[in-house]
């Protein structure tokens, strides 16, 4: 644990010093408002509703401006950057921002959901075929990194399965390098969120072994976050960027076909491999306490966190009441 905060630490510094250059000065009389410094995960279809709202103008019609800051590879540096004071708020994965909450790295508040399901455990279509996830153990497994929904996940399947996580070779590999490491055998299997398992399955490099939902179904994944100053110095700016997360979550129910457009055009991929991604993401904007107190357990009993009152957390770190006053589908 103590390794693991030292990297934090590091990290935390060098995205300060990268995100120096933009850190807002003191606001001037009359002065156009700022945007919303926003962020999301690279190729990750699970922030569909974020790449909807900005294709649709839904922002606009919010009043409220959002600004692309920054497009990240793995929950953990959306989190570094936060602490960095590069963000307003973010599409991230939800144990990332558990982890960074609990250990005081991050000062953020859930005010959303963003989907539920939408990653797999991946493994080659090679000769030697790894038919169950006990048959994982000794194995090198590719994560996008330690105290991400994926990482949460792929352990979680191991202890399902009898198998200490220990027992596994966990490599920390970006979503986009994953799949060529699999196809050149230097990794077993590797987890990911959509579409990068839809990708591998396309190109004939690899299969489902397991989904999310086989793993822990209906668990919820990414949600939109806030810094906590930022929800305290401009709660109305979060409340328009949430209508239109709200409005755009509806849409992608409502027009599918247009979606999957969308879907290509931010993750730069095939439209059947998105396509085929989208079937196992469920995406919804109402925030799930059961989940979040899912994510306390079980990453206290990996040593991640620790937290004195699992209920006083996730009530603070979570901000419902928020999306309750828009409503609710």
């Amino acid at each position: 644990m103590k390794n693991r905060l030292v990297l934090v630490a590091l990290t935390v510094g060098a995205m300060m010093l990268a995100f120096s250059a933009c850190n807002r000065s003191s606001p001037v009389k009359g002065a156009a408002p700022e945007p919303v410094r926003m962020a999301y995960l690279q190729n990750d279809i699970h922030h569909l509703a974020l790449w909807v709202a900005l294709e649709k103008g839904f922002f606009q019609e919010e009043d409220v401006e959002v600004e692309i800051a920054g497009i990240f590879r793995a929950g953990p540096e959306v989190m570094s950057a936060f602490v960095a004071g590069a963000l307003d708020m973010a599409y991230v994965g939800e144990a990332p921002t558990t982890f960074a909450a609990a250990n005081g790295t991050a000062d953020v508040k859930v005010v959303a959901q963003v989907n539920t399901e939408g990653s797999a455990l991946v493994v080659s279509t090679g000769p030697e075929a790894i038919t169950r996830v006990s048959d994982l153990k000794g194995k090198t497994i590719g994560v996008p990194g330690h105290a991400t929904v994926q990482d949460f996940l792929v352990k979680k399947a191991l202890v399902k399965a009898g198998i200490d996580p220990s027992n596994v070779n966990i490599l920390i590999i970006k979503p986009p390098e994953m799949i060529s490491a699999l196809r050149t055998g230097q990794i077993d299997a590797f987890i990911a969120w959509e579409p990068y398992p839809a990708k591998a399955f396309e190109m004939g490099v690899g299969r489902n072994l397991a989904t999310s939902k086989d793993i822990w179904a209906d668990h919820p994944c990414c949600v939109l976050v806030t810094d906590s100053t930022y929800l305290k110095s401009d709660p109305e700016k979060v409340k328009k960027v949430l209508r239109a997360h709200v409005r755009a979550t509806e849409y992608i129910g409502d027009h599918p076909e247009e979606a999957v457009l969308i879907g290509v055009k931010y993750t730069g991929m095939d439209e059947a491999s998105v396509r085929r991604a989208l079937q196992s993401v469920t995406y919804t904007y109402v925030p799930s306490v059961e989940g979040e107190m899912e994510y306390v357990r079980f990453l206290s009993d990996l040593g991640y966190i620790t937290v004195d009152d699992p209920e006083a957390f996730v009530s603070n770190l979570i901000v419902g009441e928020l999306v309750d006053k828009i409503g609710t589908r």
